[in-house]
């Protein structure tokens, strides 16, 4: 059986909850998750280092592509919109239909929403980056100001005016 381990790190939006197999990350949440409550979970910083680095260096304008491992589970089709998401360059944004005709099912883009809202990964699978066509911004599990700091964040420079956040050594 795979261990499971889960660290906390802040940030300038608030906690967050970074979780992990060992080889990859799993989940990165704005919120600390029930599943935490299980048994098997093991509260180890070690796993999460490059990780809590990388969130720093992209928290302070630094950093605009991640490159840790990541294992995210879903269904084939929630890969594929999770990669197409991975794609979206930096202080860009797409529509949930662009990225539905980007995967090739152009009469998807309620599905790829419901993909986006089920992204386990946010900000290093940048669901964020997804608005809708009208270039409004629409929902985001993690609330639309969250959203709207992120996009800030890559789009205007913002985070001068966001607290450094505690890197996990």
């Amino acid at each position: 059986m795979t261990t499971a381990y889960w660290t906390a790190v802040d940030s300038p939006l608030g906690t967050l909850w970074l979780t992990g197999d060992g080889a990859g990350l799993s989940g990165l949440y704005m919120g600390r998750p029930a599943m935490l409550d299980n048994d098997g979970w093991v509260e180890d910083d070690a796993p999460f280092t490059a990780a809590s680095h990388q969130l720093a260096a992209y928290f302070a304008g630094e950093l605009r592509e991640f490159d840790v491992p990541l294992n995210p589970s879903g269904t084939p089709f929630q890969q594929e919109v999770w990669a197409a998401l991975r794609a979206i360059p930096y202080g860009e944004t797409r529509s949930y239909r662009e990225i539905a005709e980007q995967i090739g099912r152009p009469t998807a883009s309620r599905a790829v929403g419901a993909a986006n809202g089920r992204n386990p990964i946010c900000i290093v699978v940048p669901c964020h980056r997804v608005v809708g066509s009208s270039g409004v911004l629409t929902g985001y599990a993690w609330g639309l100001d969250r959203k709207r700091t992120l996009l800030d964040l890559e789009t205007t420079g913002s985070q001068q005016r966001l607290p450094a956040p505690a890197v996990v050594a």
